[in-house]
């Protein structure tokens, strides 16, 4: 269900912290109903990058669009409606533990819509059922394994219908058939429902089973050194750190010279 309509736009953006730049000069569109991949080794600005295209921290400079609506400068009401064109699932699902999954994907069907309770439990059973979790909607989030706590949080993200989803290291502490599983749903959603995934990982098994498109930061030189299809970048790639990244080879600098 890819298509040609550019869904978010990102333009010079510099992110970092104080007067420190972790990533300079970011430009790059994704698709619509793309599964879009930044990745790149420890500390190279992956989830800098992304908490900057939600929001979350503000960038130094720079531009994020969703559409036609850019994010970065908007305030009050016009922010919230671009925030709700997105859900987002952090690094460790985030989930409330004292509230069952039913109750955790029931809260932003209760902070942002005026549906009654009985259509909220509606629809976050349908959420929970979209992920597989139809059987353990009143469980509590500690008596789930770390695959199931990812899932639910996936549900929670999508509990507004967001066209676009945000997902942190989503394999990260998951065993690889929790990990294979979860690409196979990230896939699911899709090609079934048409939604656009960001997916922040380093994991190689999981970027070359889902990736439509990635683009590949580099801590050295704060910026952007590889764009395209994994595959593609893995077999032709010029570029000596994109070769040591995708074939796990140690010991050279992004220039290419031995330290």
């Amino acid at each position: 269900m890819k298509g040609n309509e550019t869904v978010i736009s990102v333009r010079h953006l510099t992110c970092g912290y104080d007067d420190t730049v972790i990533v300079d000069d970011a430009s790059f569109d994704i698709s619509k109903g793309e599964v879009f991949i930044i990745l790149g080794g420890s500390g190279c600005g992956k989830s800098t990058l992304l908490k900057n295209m939600i929001g979350l921290i503000p960038p130094i400079s720079g531009e994020v669009w969703f559409g036609d609506q850019e994010l970065t400068s908007a305030t009050g009401k016009r922010r919230d409606a671009i925030i709700r064109k997105f859900g987002v699932m952090y690094q460790m699902g985030a989930l409330f533990g004292s509230m069952s999954l039913l109750q955790n994907v029931m809260l932003p069907l209760e902070e942002f819509t005026d549906l009654p309770g009985e259509a909220r439990e509606i629809v976050a059973k349908s959420k929970l059922a979209m992920v597989d979790l139809e059987n353990a909607v009143y469980k509590m989030p500690a008596a789930l394994s770390g695959g199931m706590k990812k899932r639910a949080a996936i549900a929670r993200a999508m509990a507004l219908d967001p066209g676009i989803l945000f997902l942190d290291e989503p394999g990260a502490g998951l065993d690889p058939i929790s990990s294979a599983a979860l690409d196979e749903l990230i896939l699911d959603l899709s090609r079934n429902l048409g939604i656009t995934f960001v997916i922040v990982t380093h994991e190689l098994e999981s970027i070359y089973a889902i990736a439509d498109r990635v683009i590949m930061l580099d801590k050295d030189v704060k910026s952007i050194v590889a764009e395209g299809d994994p595959k593609k970048l893995r077999d032709t790639s010029d570029n000596q750190f994109v070769k040591r990244f995708f074939h796990r080879r140690p010991g050279l600098t992004p220039d290419g010279q031995t330290p």
